[in-house]
């Protein structure tokens, strides 16, 4: 039996529909803090089971019977994410499952400027101390990250964004079709995983270039300094604390952290992952259709 947390997020329900195509639904469980929105939304038979990080006895009980459990990472920063991240590894361990995998980062690093790579890297070190064979899943960083960085900067016609570097921008459909693909086949991938890219690699100024060349139009590429993008994004409404781990992605890309591309994603879900032009030419696309409905 394989257990899927965060069931209902972003990554999660594409992993299960993705596990789908593999094995049967009474083989997976979708462990979600809102049951009734998991039954809804998946509503094909999988078993839901409540489970929360801050709760770790119902953890245990979620985790019961399973011989795999992905524990997917939480949109947390700091000790509050790495706690819970114990906390459900901790539970896994309790309830014996033989493999215990957890989503990742490529940049994971504990001198990382980035706090969320920070973060894995911790979390990586504790799952590998345990008794139980495990896999950290080094993902890609999201190419729906980048759209959330700089979409609306695309979308105006001009990105300001403090020097960067080259970051392989991964679509999240692809490392759900590979995390399905691995917990498919057990022990395909032990220990820390490669890293889960897509094929190429892209700084601000290329992204501004594919960018231009989808929208018909140009948009110009500002390089300005971490204080000023700083001041501008809490202006924005970014909590701070936001507003410092998004900047410290730039940090991290500018030095390198990002600046590898690696086959394994694709020889796993066994096509060639969705390239960064066709995701931004969808973005730039379904943007001007909503500019033009408003």
């Amino acid at each position: 039996m394989i257990i899927i947390t965060g069931a209902t997020g972003q990554l999660g329900h594409q992993v299960i529909a993705a596990l789908r195509q593999h094995l049967p639904a009474n083989q997976l469980v979708a462990s979600v803090r809102d049951t009734h929105k998991a039954a809804a939304q998946l509503n094909d038979g999988i078993e839901v089971r409540a489970g929360d990080f801050t709760r770790p006895r119902d953890l245990e009980t979620a985790f019961a019977g399973a011989s795999q459990v992905l524990i997917v990472s939480v949109d947390k920063v700091g000790n509050t994410a790495t706690e819970m991240h114990h906390a459900a590894i901790r539970a896994a361990r309790a309830a014996g499952a033989e493999r215990i995998l957890y989503t990742s980062h490529q940049g994971a690093r504990l001198d990382s400027p980035f706090a969320a790579a920070h973060d894995h890297a911790v979390t990586e070190q504790f799952l590998a101390a345990g008794p139980a064979a495990y896999t950290a899943l080094r993902h890609g960083f999201y190419a729906e990250s980048a759209l959330h960085m700089v979409g609306s900067g695309l979308r105006n016609g001009e990105l300001r964004v403090p020097e960067d570097g080259p970051i392989s921008w991964t679509a999240r459909a692809d490392l759900a079709a590979a995390d399905a693909a691995i917990l498919a086949t057990p022990g395909r991938i032990d220990g820390i995983s490669p890293p889960l890219t897509g094929r190429e690699m892209y700084t601000m100024s290329d992204l501004v270039r594919l960018a231009s060349e989808e929208s018909g139009r140009d948009i110009r590429h500002v390089t300005v300094t971490d204080a000023e993008w700083l001041a501008a994004t809490e202006a924005s409404g970014v909590p701070k604390v936001y507003a410092e781990m998004l900047l410290g992605t730039f940090l991290a890309a500018r030095r390198g952290d990002f600046a590898v591309v690696d086959p394994t994603l694709e020889n796993l879900i066994g096509r060639p992952p969705r390239g960064m032009r066709d995701i931004l030419g969808e973005f730039l696309r379904t943007a001007k259709a909503t500019d033009i409905a408003e």
